[in-house]
């Protein structure tokens, strides 16, 4: 059983380290910049004449923000996956390549403990930087347009979770791979679970068993599709989700219109999926020669 004090040491390590590179520096400066502008554009949907020349009324305006703000999420989203991966890739193998980690595990430190440290660390980042941009970002769109997502904390969580399984198969890699490789593969990963999702929605509308499969196995291998969609569904209002439904599988394709929220299975197997892939870790980590 890992020492709880080692596994925070190495956390608070790894927080550390992290917070000196200036990759998290310009991902902070960028997410403020990307805030600031997106604040400016929300403010001019609040102040847009309609057809007829009328100020668009609060309904209208409140449904246009939501589904801006579904396109401002993705782009978070795939800023939070880069840097997920990027910071977590080389956190084991440049540790191994620079022979630092000779000098981590001095006895009795195990190499458990270190992993566990390490994830704990990446994932106290992921968290943060999810919950803050978030919190800022719907702060701003609520003073633009005064839209508030129906489901605000679920959004966080979902967005969260999408960088958690990018990085816990980052660290998992890193224990075998270059820095370099490491990321890649999770990201190329990401790329193929979204084209993945957007053929199991094809399928569904068309009625190609084929590529329902498809779209099933690949959310299975990775749920990153599935928890973005179920961000998707935390940010829609309750007339968009009713439309959806009523138009029936036609959108299903659709990665930026959702009408169902996640089946209790998915969530239960995506923490099973963290479940193995931090067990995969330590495994691969504790038979790895250094």
């Amino acid at each position: 059983m890992p020492d709880l004090a080692p596994v925070l040491t190495f956390a608070r390590l790894t927080m550390w380290e992290a917070s000196r590179r200036k990759l998290l520096l310009a991902v902070l400066v960028l997410t403020v910049l990307v805030v600031g502008a997106t604040g400016w554009g929300f403010s001019e949907i609040a102040h847009t004449n309609g057809p007829g020349g009328q100020p668009l009324g609060e309904v209208q305006v409140r449904l246009i923000a939501s589904q801006t703000l579904i396109l401002v999420t993705f782009l978070f989203a795939a800023v939070l996956a880069l840097m997920s991966v990027l910071v977590a890739a080389p956190s084991i193998s440049g540790d191994v390549e620079s022979n630092i980690v000779l000098a981590l595990l001095a006895r009795p430190v195990r190499r458990s403990e270190l992993v566990l440290g390490k994830w704990l660390g990446l994932a106290a980042l992921v968290v943060m930087y999810t919950a803050g941009s978030a919190i800022l970002e719907l702060a701003v769109v609520d003073i633009a347009t005064g839209y508030v997502p129906p489901r605000p904390v679920e959004l966080m969580v979902y967005v969260a979770a999408i960088g958690l399984v990018l990085t816990t198969l980052a660290l998992m890699l890193s224990t075998r791979l270059a820095g370099m490789t490491a990321a890649i593969i999770p990201l190329i990963c990401y790329f193929v679970g979204w084209v993945g999702g957007i053929l199991g929605g094809i399928g569904q509308a068309i009625g190609n068993n084929g590529l329902i499969a498809a779209g099933v196995v690949s959310r299975l291998l990775l749920p990153t599709d599935g928890l973005w969609r179920a961000a998707v569904y935390a940010m829609e209002p309750a007339s968009v989700v009713a439309g959806l439904r009523a138009a029936g599988p036609l959108n299903a394709a659709n990665p930026f219109a959702v009408s169902d929220g996640p089946a209790v299975p998915f969530l239960l197997w995506t923490a099973l999926w963290f479940l193995v892939m931090v067990g995969l870790t330590l495994w691969s980590f504790r038979r790895r020669e250094i």
